[in-house]
């Protein structure tokens, strides 16, 4: 709803459609807290707002005692496509039957590369299981009122890649996602999606074949590249509108006020800030405020508090931290509030009252809600807020103590990212130059694009490009992981190390005129000199979608 609302009503470009986070089809089909803490489509008439119902499995269309709530809701959850992961047919099946009335298609998650995944043998360790993933699919295809779509990852080849796509659409997939990363590239080692592939599977599949493109992208102008490339007919981001949930629209026409819903944003400041280079985003703190404003309203149905409005630079404003000379790195004190715990401790002298007392358990008031939609306000904003924790740690702090539900903490979190980037502009007005980023540590495109450099693949250049302020929404991008493993983040695997020296060993660098090996690649000597270091591949630069 968040990034809907960024979306202009008005304009002709087609709607969002949206995913559901991944469900486990099993837990989906056994559980009815499951399915309440995860899927709030309905609700009892004679409820509070705030009790949504559990769901049904059955199927069964909304009965009248019932009222649409929020997932799938058609005044504000249209399109939805709801995702499970499933390696059971049966269980699959009776899992979407209860999702079927609230949205508009079922999705299979075939690209899920995490641990848990390869332990509940589901998501992308199933693509070495045809035939089970052809009755998956199949099942809902004929069982369904609805259709079915899948989300999988690309394999070692692109043939391969290929038929695996034809078996996914043979079992009745109308719609295929195609995340342009190997089930392997994850955490330190995601590295580059290989939009390739994509265009691969485009010029090979029959022309009426639906596919969306996933992987590398990470602002909005990255969406037109990935169309022209791939041939793809949509573009689904997942990390890239957790960061940065204006991904999908582009920025407000200068000066304009107005819009529909939501909308209404003004490139005056206030909302959209742009710098001296001409780069700019949102600001974090209208974003965020928006996010609670849709808490408030379609979640906990009251009013959003009352609130000042945003800070806007004038010729006027000064920067008063401290001083005007004052060093940037303390200027996070200013707005820090001393820790709630340690604030207990202290007496109206500033003694230590008591001694610490033993944590007390939570009374009924203060059970976890269910909601999902509370549960996940803080994850959200440790992603939306990323660059500006980095820098005010004590906002991080802050965040980390936040329980669920408690909503007046998370106001608290919205004041001091409002004072944290009034701060922010206010410096950067007045010193700019702290802003900019120094030569040596960008790298321009001719240098990426220059297959004769030697140097090791950097994320630089990716990291100039996407950078903005601390205070405008912006992608997070990972290291390369041939940096991950400079900096130990990353430990090679054992059968690279071996396969390398393996491979190393059967290549005979010089002989002498007797015929005597004076040097071979793959000893420590070998490998490090000479033309194995002229060879080394070159990536062109670093993104994560």
């Amino acid at each position: 709803m968040l990034t809907r609302s960024f979306m202009n009503p008005d304009s002709d470009s087609p709607p969002l459609l949206a995913y559901s986070p991944m469900f486990h089809s099993r837990l989906f089909k056994e559980s009815p807290n499951y399915r309440l803490q995860h899927f709030e489509a309905t609700r009892p008439r004679s409820k509070t707002p705030t009790t949504p119902a559990a769901n049904g499995i059955d199927g069964g269309a909304p009965q009248s005692n019932t009222v649409p709530y929020l997932d799938g809701n058609p005044s504000f959850d249209r399109p939805l496509i709801v995702q499970f992961c499933a390696n059971n047919p049966d269980d699959l099946l009776q899992a979407a039957r209860a999702v079927e009335p609230f949205c508009d298609a079922v999705d299979l998650n075939l690209g899920c590369p995490q641990g848990i995944a390869r332990k509940g043998h589901y998501g992308a360790f199933l693509q070495e299981h045809p035939d089970l993933i052809y009755e998956l699919i199949n099942t809902l295809h004929t069982q369904l009122s609805i259709p079915v779509t899948a989300k999988f990852r690309i394999q070692e080849t692109k043939e391969k890649t290929l038929e695996y796509a034809r078996i996914i659409l043979s079992a009745g997939a109308s719609i295929i996602t195609v995340h342009g990363r190997r089930r392997e590239q994850k955490g330190h080692n995601t590295g580059l999606a290989d939009w390739s592939y994509i265009r691969y599977l485009r010029e090979n599949l029959p022309a009426d074949t639906v596919i969306f493109a996933n992987g590398n992208i990470l602002n909005h102008g990255d969406i037109e590249k990935c169309l022209e490339a791939t041939g793809a007919d949509g573009v689904m981001s997942a990390e890239g509108s957790l960061c940065d949930p204006t991904i999908f629209s582009g920025p407000p026409p200068p000066s304009s006020v107005g819009g529909s819903g939501m909308r209404g944003e003004r490139r005056d400041g206030a909302e959209y800030w742009v710098g001296r280079d001409g780069k700019g985003g949102y600001r974090v703190d209208f974003v965020l405020r928006r996010y609670m404003d849709i808490i408030y309203k379609y979640v906990l149905e009251i009013p959003p508090p009352e609130r000042k409005p945003l800070y806007v630079s004038s010729p006027t404003a000064t920067f008063s931290a401290n001083n005007a000379n004052s060093d940037p790195a303390k200027c996070d004190s200013i707005h820090a509030s001393p820790p709630v715990e340690e604030a207990e401790k202290k007496n109206e002298n500033g003694e230590d009252a008591e001694p610490p007392k033993k944590k007390r358990k939570r009374n009924k008031e203060d059970a976890k809600p269910t909601s999902p939609n509370l549960v996940s306000i803080q994850g959200h904003l440790f992603q939306l807020l990323r660059p500006l924790i980095s820098k005010h740690t004590h906002i991080r702090d802050a965040l980390s103590k936040c329980r669920a539900g408690r909503m007046s903490e998370f106001e608290n979190i919205v004041s001091l990212v409002e004072a944290a980037v009034q701060s922010g502009i206010q410096e950067h007005e007045a010193f700019p130059e702290r802003f900019e980023t120094p030569l040596e540590e960008t790298a321009t495109k001719s240098e990426i694009e220059d297959e004769t450099d030697v140097r090791p693949p950097s994320s630089k250049a990716t990291v100039a490009q996407y950078k903005r302020p601390w205070w405008v929404c912006q992608p997070y991008v990972r290291p390369l992981p041939e940096e991950a493993l400079q900096i130990g983040a990353m430990q090679p695997k054992k059968r690279d190390i071996l396969a390398r020296k393996n491979e190393g060993l059967g290549k005979v660098v010089e002989r002498n005129g007797d015929g005597d090996v004076n040097a071979i690649a793959g000893t420590p000597d070998g490998f490090a000199s000479g033309s194995d270091k002229e060879n080394c591949a070159l990536v062109p630069s670093a993104v994560s979608g």
